[in-house]
């Protein structure tokens, strides 16, 4: 703007102080409510943020949206499981280990428990990854007694490769339309077909071999 008052030239410098004192503290509540809650699309927020600071152009703008990130959904989690940890040996359980196994099928507790049994740390990191594969491989945990230590090794690099993926999302979103909410939009787009396709592809093969 070469030829904006400096008014304007003001005020536009003080728009992104503000943004970025809003945006990263409502990223790291949103991705740490998600992760308790799991029926907030986290990912998709995460893939939105990257937008906004692949646009941005900043280089510690996407520095920031990866460890905010990564770090809400590790508190998230670790939180989650302890909430889950006091159901589990409680003689009542808990609200939070009931609202876990109201989301798991059988099938999948029984596929999650399998696969723990031979990999623990490596399925915890790949269930961060699984679109709908993080649940049920906690309450795996829980109901097999995992310690919280040995949770929290296997979830901190599973935060940090979720977060990674989700921010690369956004970089590609925003990397192919010059406008930010063209990205915001493909990003999300992006990350609800990734959630959604493996439960239909799941009734599918369910319907078919019915």
């Amino acid at each position: 703007m070469p030829n904006a008052p400096p008014a304007l030239l003001a005020a536009a410098r003080d728009v992104a102080p503000a943004q970025e004192a809003v945006g990263y503290p409502s990223l790291f509540l949103l991705v740490l409510v998600g992760s308790l809650v799991p029926v907030v699309p986290t990912g998709a927020i995460v893939s939105s943020a990257a937008v906004v600071a692949f646009h941005d152009g900043a280089a510690y703008a996407l520095l920031l949206v990866f460890a905010t990130a990564a770090l809400a959904a590790f508190l998230g989690d670790v939180a989650l499981y302890w909430l889950g940890s006091r159901g589990v040996r409680s003689r009542n359980g808990s609200r939070w280990l009931d609202r876990l196994r109201e989301r798991v099928a059988p099938e999948q507790l029984a596929n999650a428990q399998r696969k723990l049994e031979r990999h623990r740390i490596p399925v915890l990191v790949l269930s961060r990854l699984m679109p709908a594969g993080r649940i049920p491989v906690m309450l795996a945990c829980l109901l097999g007694r995992m310690p919280l230590r040995t949770f929290v090794r296997g979830n901190f690099p599973a935060c940090l490769a979720w977060a990674a993926t989700y921010q690369l999302i956004g970089i590609l979103g925003g990397s192919l339309f010059p406008e930010p909410w063209q990205g915001v939009a493909a990003a999300v787009l992006l990350t609800v077909v990734i959630s959604v396709a493996p439960p239909v592809w799941r009734r599918l093969r369910g319907a078919r071999g019915a």
